[in-house]
C-alpha cells in the first residue's frame, strides 16, 4: 500500500495510510548543481500554470492551512473531513504536496513546500518513543472529538512538544515506501534550497532503511518495514523497491557517496525479478513482491507497480509495462454502471487500483459498514502517474493518450467533491481531486472513495506539469 504500507508483497492488509480511508467515511553549493527531479519540463517559467492547476494549488494550500490556530509547524491534511479520517496526515501525501508545491516553481511554493519540509524534520527529531530517524505513516494536524466521544484538542505539535502520530487509527508504524517518498521530498528540497538540513534528514531516512529493511533472502532487495510495535514486517514490495531505486539515487548524486549507488542497484535488482516479460497483451509487467523473501506473489498485480517503475528505472526494456497498465487496468466510470455515484451525464475514464478491482464483488461491502464496490471506479492517483509516464517515455501516440487522461482528471476536478471542507472550512471553488470517482475496491483490504484528496491532487500537477519525482 501506500503509505504506502498496505499491500504490495503483503499477504494481506498490512498497516496503511489506505486501509481506513473510507472506514470511517461514506456512513549547499553541490546541492543547488545537481539536476532536480521535479524541474517541470512544462510551466517551468509560467508559475501556477492553467486555471485547473491553480485551483489544485489551492486546494492544496486550503488543506495545508485548515487548523490556523494550532501553530505554525505543520502538514497538510490528507483527506477532507467528509472522509472520516479526522485531521489525519499520511507521510507519503505530504511528501507528495511537497514535491507538486516545487513543481509549481513560484517562490510561494517553494515557501509551502519548505514549511513542510521543516515539519517532517520536525516529526524526525520529535517522536513520542524513537530517535532514530524513523518517521510514522501518519500524524494529526488539528484537534477532533473521535468516534468513542474523547477529544483530541493538539495540533501537529502537541502539548509537551512531541509530533502528534496518528495513534487513533493506528498509523503508527513506518514503512519503507513512505520513508522513501519522505526523503525523496526532502532531497528534492535540498537541491532547490541548498539547505543542508534537508539533505542530513534524507540521509537519516536512508540510514534507517538499509538498518531496519535491507534483507539477505533469495530475492533480495527491501524489506516492508515495521509495524507500530517496532516489529520488522517480513514481506516485500515491487513499490518499496521503486520507491528506493528513485531515491537512493538521489542521494547518490546529492552526497557523492558511492554506498548509495550500491544501495540503488540492490533495490533495482528486486524490481527486475519481478518482472513478467508475456502478459496477455505482449508487453510485459511487474508483480507486486514477495511474501517469504523466495516466492513472488503474483495477484493481485496493481496499477503503480507498472507506472512508478518506468519512471525510476527510465528502461526501455520495461516500459511495456505502461501499454500493460493502459489496456488491462483501463475503466469508464459513468452513472449507469452498478454501484457508480457519478452523477447522471458524467463519465471519467482512467484506470483502477489492481487486477483485483475489476473483479470485486459488487453485491458485498468493500468492508465492514463501507459501500458496494464499482468494479469501473477511476482510481485518480493511479491515472496520474500513468498520464506522467507515458508523457515521459514520449513514444507514439502517447501524448494524446495521456492528455485525455489528465483531461479526465480535470473534469472530475470541477464537477466531484463538491461541499466537502477541511478543518470545517469550505474549500476554493472546484479545487482537488477525488481518489475516486466511486467507490473501488483495491484487492488488498481497503477502498478508495470519492473524496478530494492530497495525493491525488499532487500526482495530477506532477502529471500537469511533467515533474518526475523518481529520475535521479
Amino acid at each position: 500500500m501506500n503509505g504506502r504500507s498496505d499491500r504490495e508483497g503483503a499477504p494481506g492488509p498490512a498497516l496503511s495510510r489506505r486501509t481506513l480511508i473510507g472506514a470511517a467515511g461514506l456512513g549547499a553549493a553541490a546541492l543547488t548543481a545537481a539536476g532536480s527531479g521535479v524541474a517541470g519540463a512544462a510551466n517551468s517559467s509560467t508559475g501556477y500554470g492553467t486555471s485547473a492547476e491553480r485551483r489544485a494549488h489551492a486546494f492544496l494550500a486550503a488543506a495545508m492551512d485548515g487548523y490556523p490556530d494550532h501553530g505554525d509547524v505543520r502538514l497538510t491534511q490528507s483527506y477532507t473531513d467528509q472522509a472520516g479520517l479526522f485531521s489525519t496526515a499520511f507521510t507519503y501525501d505530504n511528501a507528495l504536496a511537497i514535491l507538486a508545491h516545487l513543481a509549481a516553481r513560484t517562490e510561494t511554493g517553494r515557501r509551502r513546500a519548505v514549511v513542510l519540509g521543516d515539519a517532517l524534520l520536525y516529526a524526525q527529531a520529535h517522536d513520542p518513543v524513537y530517535d532514530d530517524g524513523r518517521l510514522r505513516q501518519a500524524y494529526n494536524v488539528g484537534p477532533y472529538v473521535f468516534f468513542d466521544g474523547v477529544a483530541q484538542p493538539d495540533g501537529f505539535v502537541r502539548a509537551d512538544g512531541t509530533a502528534n502520530v496518528g495513534t487513533q487509527f493506528g498509523f503508527t508504524g513506518t514503512a519503507v515506501g513512505d520513508m522513501a517518498w519522505a526523503g525523496i521530498a526532502l532531497a528534492a528540497l535540498a537541491r532547490r534550497t541548498g539547505k543542508r538540513r534537508f539533505l542530513d534528514a534524507a540521509v537519516r531516512i536512508g540510514t534507517w532503511i538499509e538498518v531496519n529493511a535491507s534483507t539477505q533472502q533469495p530475492l533480495g532487495g527491501y524489506k516492508f518495514g515495521v509495524d507500530g510495535a517496532n516489529a520488522k514486517l517480513t514481506f516485500s514490495s515491487t513499490e518499496h523497491n521503486t520507491d528506493l531505486v528513485g531515491f537512493f539515487g538521489q542521494l547518490a548524486l546529492l552526497t557523492g557517496d558511492r554506498v548509495w549507488r550500491q544501495r540503488r542497484a540492490r533495490a533495482r535488482a528486486f524490481v527486475e525479478k519481478m518482472w513478467e516479460p508475456t502478459g496477455t497483451t505482449g508487453t510485459g509487467f511487474f508483480y507486486t513482491g514477495t511474501n517469504d523473501g523466495v516466492t513472488v506473489n503474483k495477484s493481485p498485480i496493481p496499477e503503480d507497480t507498472q507506472t512508478w517503475t518506468h519512471l525510476a528505472l527510465n528502461s526501455r526494456r520495461y516500459s511495456g509495462s505502461l501499454d500493460w497498465a493502459a489496456t488491462e487496468l483501463a475503466v469508464l466510470d459513468r452513472a449507469d454502471r452498478t454501484n457508480s455515484t457519478v452523477p447522471a451525464g458524467q463519465s471519467y475514464e482512467g484506470v483502477t487500483f489492481s487486477s483485483a478491482s475489476l473483479l470485486a464483488n459488487e453485491d458485498a461491502p468493500i468492508a465492514e459498514f463501507q459501500p458496494r464496490p464499482n468494479r469501473n471506479g477511476v482510481w485518480f492517483e493511479g491515472t496520474a502517474h500513468l498520464a506522467l509516464a507515458l508523457r515521459d517515455r514520449a513514444g507514439h501516440g502517447d501524448e494524446a493518450r495521456a492528455h485525455r487522461l489528465v483531461a479526465s482528471i480535470e473534469r472530475a476536478q470541477e464537477l466531484l467533491g463538491t461541499g466537502q471542507t477541511v478543518g470545517s472550512r469550505g474549500l476554493p471553488e472546484r479545487a482537488g481531486v477525488v481518489s475516486a470517482t466511486s467507490p473501488l475496491d483495491t484487492g488488498f483490504g481497503f477502498g478508495y472513495y470519492p473524496y478530494r484528496h492530497t495525493g491525488a491532487t499532487a500526482w495530477y500537477l506532477l502529471a500537469a506539469t511533467r515533474s518526475n519525482p523518481l529520475r535521479a
